[in-house]
């Protein structure tokens, strides 16, 4: 555990096949009302471990059989051979990036050093947050809204699918999924609804300020 309580990222990444399912860091009800048990007992117990069942299956026997998930995910990238591969390696890290992206009494504001630079690099908190929700809302059908460090500054990005910002020369901070799968049950098809409860009660900023440094 990292010193916000949260799972250590690069042990849990670092791992080489067969990889397994990444323990939630809360318990299944402890997101709820917003995002319920039964939602997170889908998109966890389901989905992600789907990911994570696929992955070994196509890995095994590979020359990606001895890489870590970053290592398989920036190989397989961009290479339609390997495109199951890229989606299933890219949906463990994303996912489990998710869910450390989120905490029970979340949302506010961060600490000094991360509000400084995000009002540094945005003008303000609030634009920060409206361009996040508009990424959000944005991204057409299934993906991934994100807020990163790109070139040296913070920057809000999306991603569609599997796709991931350690690909695009970006680093990840925070991100939201915007899969409907991850808000269906509880908000069917109010996308809207289910981003601004994340970013008032969930967001965990102080997991965006371990991973900026």
């Amino acid at each position: 555990m990292t010193a916000t309580g949260k799972q250590d990222l690069t042990t849990i990444h670092g791992a080489k096949a067969p990889f397994s399912l990444p323990a939630l860091p809360y318990a299944d009800n402890a997101l709820a009302p917003v995002i319920s048990s039964n939602t997170l007992g889908f998109h966890y117990g389901k989905h992600h471990k789907a990911y994570v069942d696929n992955l070994n299956k196509m890995v095994a026997g590979t020359a990606h059989a001895d890489s870590s998930l970053e290592g398989i995910i920036k190989a397989a990238a961009g290479k339609p051979a390997d495109a199951g591969v890229f989606n299933n390696a890219a949906q463990i890290w994303n996912h489990t990036f998710y869910w450390n992206s989120l905490r029970a009494g979340g949302g506010g504001k961060p600490g000094k050093a991360l509000l400084d630079r995000i009002e540094a690099d945005f003008g303000s908190f609030d634009t920060m947050k409206d361009e996040f929700t508009k990424a959000a809302l944005t991204q057409f059908g299934s993906g991934w809204a994100w807020l990163v460090v790109k070139g040296g500054k913070l920057a809000i990005s999306k991603t569609a699918n599997a796709d991931t910002p350690m690909v695009h020369g970006e680093k990840p901070l925070l991100t939201i999924d915007v899969w409907e799968h991850a808000y269906y049950l509880d908000f069917q098809n109010r996308r809207p609804d289910y981003v601004a409860a994340v970013l008032d009660k969930l967001i965990d900023w102080g997991f965006a300020e371990a991973n900026l440094g």
